[in-house]
Parts: C-alpha cells; sequence; structure tokens
C-alpha cells in the first residue's frame, strides 16, 4: 500500500496569482476606507489636509524659484508623459512579438486612464483654493492623476526590468521608481493642486489597476506573460553580448603584436595543422580543436 501525498501543489504562477490578486483587494479595501473618510469629512483627516497643503502654499509662495522648478519637474512626471512612456514601450514589445506582454502594458495604460476619470467624477471633490495660487488644474481632485499614472508607470517598468535584472539592478530600479513616484506625489501638494489624501488615493488606485489587469490577463491567457518576459529575455541578451564583447577587444590597429606580427618574414603559421607522420603505424594525425571565438555569446 502505497501512501501519496493529496494536497495540492502550489505552483509559480499560481504564487503570481495569489500576489497580485492580494494586491488588488488591499489596495481596493484602504482606498474604499480612505475614500468615506473623505466623505464624511473626518476631522483629524481634514484637519491634516488643510495644514500640511497650507503651509506648503505658503513656503511656494515666498520662494519662487524652487516653485517653478517643483512646477516643471510635475510637468515632465504628467500624465500625458506616463501614459506616452507606456504607449512606447507597448509598441516596441508588440514589434518584437510580445503581443500578450504589450497587451498587458496597453491594458494599465487605458485601464488606469479610464478609471481615474470614472473615480473623479464619482467623489467630484473640490481642489484646494486659494487668494494667491502658484499653480492651476482643472478637474476634480480626488484621486490625483499624477499620482496613479506615475506609480503605474514606474510599477510597469520595474516589473519588465525585473526578470533581467540582478540584486543591484532590482535595487536601484525599485529605489529610482519609488523616489519618482513620491516626488511626483508631493509635487502636487506642494503647488497647491492636491490635498495630501487626493496623492494617496491615487496610489492606492494604482495598485487595484496593477493587481487587477495583471490577474485578468493572467487567467485568459495562462503562462502568455512568462512566455513572452522570455521572448524579451532572448530578443535583447543577445545584444547587449555583443556590446561587451565588442567592447572588450581593443580596436583594430592599436594591438602592438599586429605591428610585430608584420615585421615577421613569411613562413609556415604556428596554428597550421602539422604534416601527416611518414610512418603508418603512427595513424593519422589529429586536428587541433579549434578556437570559438564566439562563445561568450553561445
Amino acid at each position: 500500500m502505497h501512501l501519496t501525498n493529496s494536497s495540492p501543489t502550489i505552483t509559480a504562477r499560481d504564487r503570481h496569482l495569489l500576489r497580485h490578486a492580494a494586491l488588488a483587494v488591499c489596495c481596493a479595501g484602504l482606498f474604499a476606507a480612505l475614500a468615506a473618510l473623505v466623505q464624511t469629512g473626518w476631522s483629524p483627516l481634514a484637519r491634516l489636509d488643510r495644514e500640511l497643503t497650507g503651509d506648503l502654499h505658503r513656503y511656494a509662495a515666498d520662494h519662487t524659484v524652487w516653485t517653478a522648478s517643483v512646477q516643471m519637474f510635475s510637468n515632465i512626471g504628467g500624465t500625458i508623459a506616463m501614459r506616452g512612456v507606456l504607449g512606447a514601450v507597448a509598441l516596441w514589445l508588440c514589434l518584437i512579438g510580445a503581443r500578450t506582454l504589450a497587451g498587458w502594458v496597453a491594458a494599465q495604460t487605458l485601464i488606469g486612464w479610464g478609471g481615474q476619470w470614472v473615480l473623479k467624477l464619482s467623489f467630484g471633490r473640490h481642489r484646494p483654493a486659494f487668494s494667491d495660487p502658484v499653480s492651476h488644474a482643472d478637474g476634480p481632485a480626488f484621486p490625483s492623476g499624477h499620482a496613479m499614472a506615475s506609480a503605474i508607470t514606474c510599477a510597469v517598468l520595474v516589473g519588465l526590468l525585473w526578470p533581467r535584472a540582478r540584486r543591484a539592478g532590482r535595487t536601484t530600479a525599485c529605489t529610482t521608481a519609488a523616489l519618482t513616484v513620491l516626488a511626483i506625489g508631493a509635487s502636487r501638494v506642494f503647488l497647491g493642486l492636491h490635498w495630501t489624501t487626493d496623492v494617496l488615493a491615487g496610489w492606492l488606485a494604482a495598485g487595484i489597476v496593477l493587481g487587477a489587469v495583471t490577474v485578468i490577463v493572467e487567467l485568459a491567457r495562462p503562462g502568455a506573460l512568462a512566455r513572452d518576459f522570455r521572448r524579451v529575455d532572448w530578443r535583447t541578451r543577445p545584444r547587449v553580448q555583443r556590446v561587451l564583447v565588442s567592447s572588450d577587444r581593443p580596436p583594430r590597429g592599436t594591438d602592438p603584436s599586429e605591428d610585430l606580427a608584420e615585421d615577421l618574414p613569411d613562413g609556415p603559421s604556428d596554428d597550421a595543422p602539422a604534416d601527416a607522420p611518414d610512418d603508418p603505424a603512427a595513424g593519422p594525425a589529429t586536428d587541433p580543436v579549434p578556437d570559438r571565438p564566439d562563445g561568450l555569446l553561445r
């Protein structure tokens, strides 16, 4: 009698689905709680919004040069620029044949844009109002479109780099993405265009979109995202290796051994195969194993 383990096996794909489903559910719960507190006007949260936004506005009004630089950074990290980056990435993925991955990137962009406006129009929260504004923006405030778009864009880019990067590269990518998202969100509050809770809501809404879209694509096309990640790795890695190998080789004409070889008299090459032995019993000569200069690329 053989005893077998009847417990189900959790595959890597199952863990992938569970992580993204948990991300979407947790962010949805936190977003709902934050929205309820904002809508009911919970006094501690409302006071935090007013005091922090007011203090930052006064600082921005007194430091015009710094405010202009923050305004430029906010424009660079705006919703149009971020969606343009993802659109270019989706087009490149489609051209190299990673169509499921391209659709995943495009879905993150479009659903994020549509969801942003559905939420804005549903809540209809007014932006901060000042008698001496340092910047201007239209539309409802909750959630912040800049915060939402930057979080989606940076998370997608880090996700595309993650399988091909080592630990140092992953740490650098995550740190750069986190600082970018935080800086763009802070710039909206600093310019008096959003309340602090608007930015927090934008980040939570981005988490909902990222997790939900990934789960939907995985369920609709099981394993297709992983195959496309391998395709991207296969298409990009040889180019990187060629650049690394060519950079290690000295330019032609700069190696002193080349000049020395030109001065030597003509004669038999050391690399030429040896003549066959006169003794038949010795057997045929064996060819030396050829060098493989392309071994780094294989």
